[in-house]
């Protein structure tokens, strides 16, 4: 019966402490170098982004790509991209890889966000691409969403 009890307290201390420890690991993912025509569609995203201007944000995007933000429906075209990102932006977005792979016409990029001179992520994002023939990555979705914690209801 001891035992049984003490099982019960170490295993709900471990699930206790299993958020921090993700958060903890999470904070210390290293960048990894993208190849360079991967690489130009976060420096053109976050461009596009310092400057507010949602066509060119868009534009990054295929035609029938989404925006999955959160706390928002999803949003599909290139359209309907424009119009969720006008508004938004105007500020200094920094972004960076944790993790990629890329084959002749499907990749994926795994990053973390921040903004300005912040220490830390702000939050991290997912990013599937396609390109057609030998054109560019092409944007076919876009995830993200902060680290912060849900705000109490």
């Amino acid at each position: 019966m001891r035992r049984s009890r003490l099982a019960v307290i170490l295993l709900s201390g471990l699930l206790m402490a299993g958020p921090v420890v993700a958060q903890e690991s999470a904070a210390r993912l290293a960048d990894v170098a993208l190849p360079a025509a991967l690489d130009r569609v976060l420096r053109d995203y976050e461009q596009a982004w310092r400057t507010g201007d949602a066509k060119a944000l868009a534009g990054l995007f295929a035609e029938d790509g989404f925006i999955l933000q959160s706390n928002q429906p999803p949003v599909r075209g290139r359209a309907a991209i424009e119009a969720a990102y006008a508004g938004q932006g105007s500020s200094p977005l920094r972004l960076r890889a944790l993790a990629f792979a890329a084959e002749e016409t499907t990749g994926y990029i795994v990053g973390a966000y921040t903004y300005g001179n912040n220490v830390g992520d702000t939050g991290k994002f997912t990013l599937t691409l396609k390109r057609v023939a030998d054109g560019p990555w092409m944007i076919f979705s876009d995830m993200d969403n902060t680290n912060a914690p849900p705000r109490p209801r």
